[in-house]
């Protein structure tokens, strides 16, 4: 961070004025100040910057000197300014003003705004590297109570020029928009908030506590935006057939056209003409996925998390070898949009299938063809909004010339079977798409320099004007001058052309040598030769005569690209028309993508994958043999130990696993649900043999380790966790719960998981998987068919001489396991030996307590208490009487009521007095 830039700012005191007029804007909005080729921030987004990028506020500086009355201020480099966007969009949620001064005096304006889920001002900054598409929605709701709660949506990816709506009833805890807002993979949430009502909707509160769940970062606008006034007449502007704007059958759905509103004025869609007349409107059917919760996309570690390591701990980033960004994305977008159509599933599969057998396809593909392949869709973005140069249009050339080779690799199968579904997938497609590219391929070819391209120029070619041609014919003689001068510095510094000496065309420099940094000595104390910098790579040098060539180069070049401008934008207009030909190539080769990734990464686990049998939705069961879970087993030192399941309707549909801590019982239930959604997404899972029935939804009750950070009690959050589960879950769900009720008493805890466990299987019906340390649970095999006991199996040696010793064998076998393990993990750990040991020992104390009391107390009521104690009462009056003579020893005295006792046989048989002897 030495190369920080110095803070230098002309007028400091205007500047310090003029910042601190500037209106209050909301706490997650960052001012940055464009400064040329550095950055500033100021005020508290200084010291925010300070602590999140340089992790030291000594880095902040006061403009106006006093560091009472000055402002503090940050500088950033561009490559700063670059990592801190990514961190502040794609991390923090924050949303960004960049402001700019183009005549260097006081008249900043904003010139960029950017939020997580509108990023189109700042691409270039980004570098064009998304993770996943920026998805942006705004929500409208009602909640009436005669009516029930109503919500809509509208929601876009600012890449794409769609619009999605959405209008559905949702329940009191909204878990149709939290699986919605996770289908979609949204960034970022437009809300209305009434600034008076802010604080008293608990509607409102309910759908905050949902984004804050899902990290989605939140913009609060103002009721009026979401108004449907004029929305009829703003999308008859941007839909693609004007006159059906009003005759759409998505236009009734009102709460989500108010949505819409919202969605176009933030988004800023109506100020650029180019949008006109190129939107589509659709509308997301929420069930036609598998609904997930924010809970179960966390137990199943789908999307890689901000403490992740290894790129393998997340589905996302163990199935992800897709070589194109589209792809990449595409694949997000799968896993958060399991299929629920059997045929689908079955389409996806048979794809999978075919680059899992024919390894030589798999590998030309990724290898070869799509390694190469740009982002198309930010590519189409570019034309769109008239940003592109002669440079993307020759990149969109590049992806056209190599359509051909897709097509041979393609049609080079010789596996007829294979043929079918990748004519259908790809090759037609592929085939009619570089069809409708040729003129795109011949115009590029007739009009642009593709010679030059070698020298990273991106020029019309020459013959194509007068101008042009002289100014080319000149510009050919000075390169070949230089090249003529290169070779004399090379022989008289006795340095080999190209392997020690360089001649280049650097960014600052212009065209100059470089000698590497070992050969570099020979040109000190040479006059005759002038050092430019001194660079990782090498020491850039030139010559008084390579300037004067340089310099007018340069100018050469610069009236080439004044000329040559009118032909230019001729040629990436006549590109842009093939924008929506090359969105829909992208989108063909994203498929292929994900495809050829999901098989390359059945075929690259430790044990290839199998293709799982999908049984239609409500039917058949799901088996699975020697089952693994895909992430753990990629873990360094990791030897997996495999296990069967069986979910069958009459016999096991809700499994109850006990066992000890570290045993595998999370393992095991999170695998199953894993496996689910891979299955549903058209991927091979991990297992010997697989067969499934079709989940409409996974949800989950799995910890919550960051609740208190938002201010909810442990206890709380696995509440609602769990009230959410059983307001959504229907017989076809699959429900995975792992551990409940600890965060209360045991007897409470306990209550509840049995209450809620009977609720699943008589009400919900659907296949339950329950972690659980309440071994009581069990009983409820016994009440029910359907509830299937196993336990997690360990090792004990047993001789009494020795240290009792477990081995935690990570193996499921039918039963109940009959001991806890507690203290043994302690020991794992390094627990002092004096703190095992006190442990120990009151454990020894409380079972030995505890069943002295139980003993008695499970057998006995109210009434057997009340006639046991007149019963003992009256044989001890008895027994007083017989004995207060004093003529008998203690030990006649204590035979005598012995006597009393067993001569009472309504005493004998009373279950109170008998627990009482027992003590």
């Amino acid at each position: 961070m030495s190369s920080r830039p110095e803070l230098k700012v002309d007028d400091e005191h205007g500047f310090i004025r003029y910042y601190k007029s500037l209106p209050k804007v909301d706490e997650d909005v960052i001012r940055i100040f464009d400064r040329g080729d550095w950055y500033t921030a100021h005020g508290e987004d200084a010291n925010f910057i300070a602590r999140t990028v340089y992790k030291t506020t000594s880095v902040v500086r006061q403009l106006g000197k006093n560091d009472h009355t000055g402002l503090p201020s940050v500088t950033m480099t561009v490559t700063v300014f670059r990592q801190f966007l990514r961190e502040a969009l794609y991390k923090l949620g924050k949303r960004i003003e960049i402001y700019a001064s183009p005549n260097g005096r006081m008249n900043w304006k904003i010139v960029k705004q950017a939020s997580p889920g509108n990023l189109q001002d700042v691409e270039d900054e980004l570098g064009g590297q998304f993770e996943g598409a920026p998805v942006i929605l705004a929500v409208k709701i009602t909640a009436k109570a005669s009516e029930g709660r109503t919500v809509g949506v509208c929601f876009a990816d600012a890449s794409v020029r769609e619009l999605g709506v959405s209008e559905f009833l949702d329940n009191d805890l909204y878990s149709n928009f939290e699986s919605l807002v996770i289908q979609l993979g949204v960034k970022e949430c437009l809300m209305q908030i009434d600034k008076a009502e802010k604080d008293k909707d608990p509607e409102l509160a309910k759908l905050r506590q949902i984004l804050d769940s899902c990290g989605i970062a939140v913009s609060e606008r103002p009721a009026g935006e979401f108004g449907t006034k004029d929305i009829e007449q703003d999308l008859a502007r941007l839909l693609k057939d004007e006159r059906s704007a009003t005759l759409l059958p998505q236009t009734d759905l009102k709460l989500a056209m108010g949505s819409a509103a919202a969605l176009i004025k933030y988004l800023g869609v109506l100020h650029d003409p180019s949008n006109f007349g190129q939107y589509q409107l659709y509308q997301h059917d929420l069930a036609q996925f598998m609904k997930l919760d924010a809970a179960a996309l966390k137990a199943l570690n789908l999307m890689p998390g901000a403490r992740d390591g290894a790129k393998t701990m997340s589905l996302y980033g163990l199935l992800n070898h897709c070589k194109t960004p589209v792809g990449s994305r595409l694949l997000s977008q799968w896993l958060k949009q399991p299929l629920m159509d059997k045929a689908e599933i079955e389409k996806r599969q048979q794809l999978v299938e075919v680059f899992v057998n024919d390894t030589g396809l798999r590998q030309t593909m990724q290898e070869e063809h799509l390694r190469s392949i740009p982002d198309l869709y930010r590519l189409s973005k570019r034309f769109q909004r008239k940003k592109a140069t002669l440079e993307d249009v020759v990149r969109a050339y590049q992806v056209v010339i190599r359509l051909p080779g897709f097509l041979g690799t393609l049609e080079g199968v010789m596996d007829e079977a294979a043929r079918d579904p990748l004519d259908e997938a790809y090759t037609n497609q592929l085939r009619e798409l570089s069809n409708s590219l040729v003129k795109l391929q011949e115009m590029v070819e007739t009009t642009v320099d593709l010679d030059a391209l070698e020298n990273h120029e991106f020029i019309i070619k020459p013959d194509f004007d007068d101008g042009l041609r002289i100014i080319r014919k000149r510009l050919d003689k000075l390169r070949s001058d230089m090249d003529k001068e290169f070779s004399e510095a090379a022989n008289d510094l006795d340095q080999e052309r190209d392997k020690k000496i360089f001649l280049e065309n650097h960014k600052v420099h212009g065209w100059c040598m470089r000698l590497t940094r070992t050969e570099a000595s020979c040109i000190r104390n040479k006059s005759r030769y002038q050092e430019c910098s001194t660079q990782k790579n090498g020491v850039y040098f030139t010559t008084k005569t390579l300037q004067a060539y340089r310099r007018e180069f340069d100018q050469l070049s610069q009236n080439y690209n004044r000329t040559q401008s009118g032909l230019v934008n001729e040629v990436v207009g006549v590109a842009a028309s093939y924008c929506p030909i090359l969105e829909k190539l992208g989108g063909v080769l994203a498929h292929l993508d994900v495809i050829v990734s999901l098989a390359h990464c059945a075929e690259n686990a430790p044990v290839s994958y199998t293709r799982p049998k999908i049984h239609p939705r409500g039917q058949g069961q799901t088996i699975l043999t020697e089952a693994r879970h895909p992430c753990m087993e990629m873990q360094d030192d990791v030897t997996f130990i495999t296990n069967d399941v069986s979910l069958t309707r009459d016999s096991s549909s809700f499994l109850i696993i006990t066992g000890p801590n570290m045993g595998g019982k999370s393992t095991y239930i999170r695998q199953i649900g894993v496996i689910a959604l891979m299955a549903q997404i058209g991927s091979f899972v991990p297992c010997e043999s697989a067969e499934l029935t079709i989940f409409d939804s996974i949800l989950a009750r799995v910890g919550a380790s960051d609740s208190q950070l938002k201010g909810v009690s442990t206890f709380m959050a696995e509440m609602l966790e769990t009230a959410n589960i059983l307001k959504s879950a229907t017989s076809e769900s699959l429900i995975i719960i792992d551990e409940l009720g600890r965060g209360t008493s045991t007897y409470d805890g306990f209550g509840l998981a049995w209450a809620i466990s009977e609720h699943i299987i008589q009400q919900i019906g659907c296949f339950a998987l329950f972690a659980t340390h309440f071994h009581e649970l069990t009983a409820l095999a016994e009440k029910y068919p359907q509830v299937k006991n196993l336990h997690v199996t360990a090792h004990i040696t047993s001789d009494r001489d020795v240290k009792r010793e477990v081995t935690l064998l990570y193996k499921l076998a039918p039963g109940i396991c009959d001991q806890s393990f507690g203290i043994h993990v302690a020991e794992l750990v390094r627990f002092p030996d004096k703190v095992v040991r006190m442990a120990k020992r009151k454990a020894d104390e409380l079972e030995d307590f505890t069943s002295k009391h139980e003993a008695g107390s499970v057998k006995y009521g109210k009434g057997d208490v009340e006639e046991g104690s007149a019963l003992l009462k009256d044989v001890l009056v008895k027994w007083k009487d017989q004995v207060k003579g004093g003529g008998m020893t203690k030990q006649e005295m204590v035979e005598r009521l012995r006597e009393l006792v067993r001569s009472d046989e309504r005493l004998e048989g009373n279950p109170f007095f008998q627990s009482v002897k027992a003590l």
